[in-house]
């Protein structure tokens, strides 16, 4: 009997917001205050001749198991713009009966007739960028949204059938005390959402924010209050599934699931990656022009970007950067079923790291440890090609 090849994800990078975030290193491009108007039905059209070069020159036809619609802030897109992409995505790709469908939001650019238009449309998730619900925090932080807009939202998505819900919450903000993130907490988990990413501020390089870093609070006081998050979550009733990801039983987000599963992945739009095992056992990579104008005005019969094929030392690291992110961690086989080689090629990495108290190793399954999870990145490290 033949084997099934797996499903396929896709992820749809819209790149335009309102206005960027002093922390934010994501490819995205302010419009100015919606005083320029992104050429939205332009940009979904080229999309989808992006999809139909990607799935004539690197895969078969395989049923789509999840669809994440990242930014930029997806939601300053019309809901007819969006019904136009998923549309007609289903007309070039066979999606799984219950794909989740993922769309990001920020609080501030949802109104109801665009979020009722994205639920007819087949969007079955919201992923809403709160980041804070303290009034100060929001300011220090850029963002263009109130308590009460994100409060909004969040009334706005259930009154329209929106039925899982994820919300974004940093801690460890300027001048955070553990008191103050956890009252933060607190008032997001009174929002009752399905998922949670509850994630730590850091400041990289080519940001507002790297350039001008503000005072954070030190490394104890913001280990302090991933501490008192964590337990505090799990006595609500959300599971911790990945470093950073908690949810309501059987709530855990596919999509993402499926990247730290280290599974295959079409990335279309300005600036995504995709990544993709073909059937001779290569795996490509693929990486789209970061500029909207080059991305849009790439040629129409061919896929934008480049692409490159993964070498073993890839394939491992980029597996251990997905995988040990998952507090469940990994079967063995899920490493030579993704990457193609002998749990072999890894074992004097995983045997040291099990030796210095960073991972556990049993019988089918292998899992970072407490320790393993607070240092992730040395943990990660070693699995970096000589």
């Amino acid at each position: 009997m033949a084997s099934v090849a797996p499903p396929l994800a896709l992820y749809i990078h819209l790149p335009w917001c309102v206005r960027k975030c002093p922390y934010c290193d994501f490819n995205s491009h302010p419009v100015g205050g919606g005083r320029t108007v992104p050429p939205f039905a332009a940009y979904v059209e080229r999309l989808l001749g992006d999809l139909d070069c990607e799935q004539r020159e690197l895969a078969a036809q395989r049923p789509i198991s999840s669809i994440f619609i990242g930014g930029g802030t997806p939601s300053l897109f019309p809901g007819a713009t969006i019904r136009r992409l998923l549309d007609g995505i289903r007309a070039r790709v066979p999606l799984s009966p219950d794909a989740e469908i993922t769309l990001e939001a920020n609080p501030g650019t949802i109104a109801a007739a665009h979020c009722a238009d994205y639920r007819a449309a087949g969007v079955n998730r919201l992923s809403i960028g709160v980041q804070s619900l303290a009034a100060d925090a929001l300011r220090r932080l850029g963002r263009i949204h109130t308590p009460d807009d994100a409060r909004t939202a969040v009334q706005i998505a259930r009154a329209q059938g929106f039925e899982n819900l994820n919300l974004d919450l940093m801690f460890g903000l300027p001048e955070q005390t553990p008191q103050q993130a956890q009252t933060d907490l607190d008032a997001v988990l009174a929002l009752e959402p399905e998922h949670l990413s509850y994630y730590q501020l850091t400041l990289e390089p080519d940001t507002a924010f790297g350039a001008r870093p503000p005072a954070l609070p030190d490394a104890d006081t913001v280990a302090e209050i991933g501490w008192m998050g964590a337990d505090a979550l799990e006595r609500a009733g959300y599971g911790r599934y990945e470093v950073s990801a908690y949810a309501q039983a059987g709530r855990e987000c596919r999509h993402n699931l499926n990247y730290w599963q280290f599974g295959d992945y079409f990335g279309i739009g300005a600036g995504a990656h995709g990544k993709l095992r073909a059937a001779d056992g290569r795996t490509w990579r693929t990486v789209k022009p970061t500029d909207p104008n080059t991305y849009l005005h790439s040629a129409a019969h061919q896929a934008s970007g480049q692409r490159t094929v993964l070498n073993d030392g890839d394939l491992i690291l980029e597996f251990a950067l997905n995988a040990l992110r998952l507090t469940a961690g990994f079967n063995p086989a899920l490493f030579t079923a993704t990457t193609g080689l002998p749990i072999s090629r890894i074992a004097p990495q995983l045997q040291a790291a099990a030796a210095d108290g960073l991972l556990e190793i049993g019988e089918g399954w292998i899992q970072p440890t407490l320790r393993g999870r607070d240092f992730l990145d040395d943990l990660v490290a070693r699995f970096i090609a000589e």
